[in-house]
């Protein structure tokens, strides 16, 4: 029989809120608030965009965004330029600062979980992990 989708989605939640609390507490800078992990990520990833784009495309407002954007150039990792394009618009580029930054957090975020999957997981059961990756993609789309 089938789990209630709202329980389900009520102890996802928490499991995920408390993984990620876990990887933040090993990272380093953890003054650095997850919208702006997320804005960092989003420029390394897919490279230069507005604070329009980033609205848009994370769904939050624009004065959000711009927060902490304004707290990101201010820290030096990401610097705004202008669009050689459309001289009145302003890019978002990650800087190598920013670059290093979101290296370190992965590095230790990821020795984190790896070692907890390593040490608490059955080969089996390591596989299970793996086979569910797919299906939490798709809670993405």
């Amino acid at each position: 029989m089938a789990q209630d989708a709202a329980a389900i989605a009520d102890e996802l939640q928490f499991v995920v809120g408390a993984i990620v609390r876990q990887i933040r507490s090993v990272s380093p800078a953890p003054d650095i608030t997850l919208s702006q992990v997320s804005i960092l990520k989003r420029l390394d990833r897919e490279g230069p965009h507005t604070i329009a784009d980033l609205a848009r495309l994370d769904k939050i407002t624009h004065q959000s965004v711009a927060v902490s954007v304004n707290a990101l150039t201010g820290r030096g990792l990401v610097c705004r330029v202008t669009d050689s394009h459309d001289m009145r618009r302003k890019l978002l580029i990650i800087t190598d600062d920013g670059e290093k930054l979101l290296a370190e957090r992965r590095a230790a975020g990821q020795e984190n979980l790896a070692a907890a999957i390593a040490t608490r997981f059955s080969e089996a059961e390591q596989t299970r992990l793996a086979e569910t990756i797919p299906l939490l993609r798709r809670l993405l789309d």
